[in-house]
């Protein structure tokens, strides 16, 4: 019974975070038009949904899955933008799908010899990799075609038709090569779960170094904010124009020089806020050797044990 409710757990939390991620991408293509994001986001989640029922290989199952689907959702958009930028907006959807359709059904009428593979608990194996560069390399091949080609040039209907020409013949090439996507998918999910026991022997030295950087982080920003209220005239430029520092842009600016990212929006303009700055970016440096020290020192003794 126990066991039961810890799978119902699993299934739920692997259903509601690709779910998550997935209605991500589809906020993030919604300048494609709200009907295509809407179309991305229901084809992702069925497939995800049928994919699932077929292979239920738990969370980092699951979430290889998505982000397959969503690197699958990226560059379709980038290369639909740029070959088929006129192409009729139904089309885009139902160039979408039959990829994806095509991998689900090819999945469900090789479910018993897939199950098998997605089921497996060995490790990654690079022998598949070669497998896998045969479903790469066509796919690839298209893509690059529809690239070269002057297809943006061509009428609108011609685009259209070009569009699901191009998408009919990844969805037949994804087809055929569904063993080796499966099998790759497996990999990621064992190579994920290795890499979370790892950050698991990390959480230590990862949250020490989190903790000691806020404290870094809010302590300049109010000595930041402080210095400038006590001063007579602003001692920082905001874009470019000399101004007086609210509490979040301190925080901001404190983040922005400990982590010697530079953004350039916010700059010290007194020499002493300078120096302090100086001191910040110093400390910012020594955290860092620190915790690749800790790092390392809990990596070493993992290895002991």
């Amino acid at each position: 019974m126990i066991g039961r409710s810890s799978a119902r757990r699993q299934a739920l939390l692997a259903t509601g975070l690709t779910l998550a991620f997935m209605l991500l991408v589809a906020l993030g293509v919604s300048d494609q038009g709200w009907s295509f994001a809407a179309a991305a986001l229901v084809i992702a989640s069925l497939a995800l949904g049928g994919l699932h029922l077929v292979f239920p290989h738990g969370l980092l199952f699951a979430l290889g899955l998505a982000n397959g689907l969503a690197i699958y959702v990226c560059l379709f958009v980038v290369i639909a933008r740029a070959s088929f930028p006129d192409a009729a907006e139904w089309s885009r959807s139902v160039a979408f799908l039959l990829p994806v359709l095509s991998f689900v059904l090819a999945c469900v009428a090789r479910r018993r010899a897939l199950t098998a593979a997605a089921s497996s608990e060995m490790g990654a194996d690079l022998k598949h990799l070669p497998r896998f560069a045969r479903w790469m390399i066509p796919t690839a091949l298209v893509g690059a075609i529809s690239l070269s080609l002057p297809v943006n040039r061509f009428a609108p209907e011609w685009q259209t038709f070009l569009l699901l020409v191009a998408m009919g013949a990844i969805a037949a090439i994804t087809a055929a090569s569904v063993g080796p996507i499966v099998r790759l998918l497996v990999d990621i999910s064992v190579i994920m779960r290795q890499v979370g026991h790892r950050v698991m022997v990390l959480a230590v030295p990862i949250a020490t170094y989190v903790s000691l950087f806020a404290l870094l982080a809010v302590a300049f920003g109010c000595l930041y904010r402080t210095a400038d209220g006590f001063s007579r005239t602003p001692i920082f430029l905001l874009m470019g124009q000399p101004g007086r520092l609210s509490f979040s842009d301190a925080l901001h600016f404190s983040i922005v020089t400990l982590s010697t990212v530079g953004y350039g929006d916010i700059q010290p303009a007194d020499d002493g806020i300078r120096l302090l700055a100086a001191v910040q970016m110093i400390l910012g440096q020594l955290l860092l050797l620190f915790g690749f020290a800790e790092i390392m020192r809990s990596h070493a003794g993992e290895q002991r044990k």
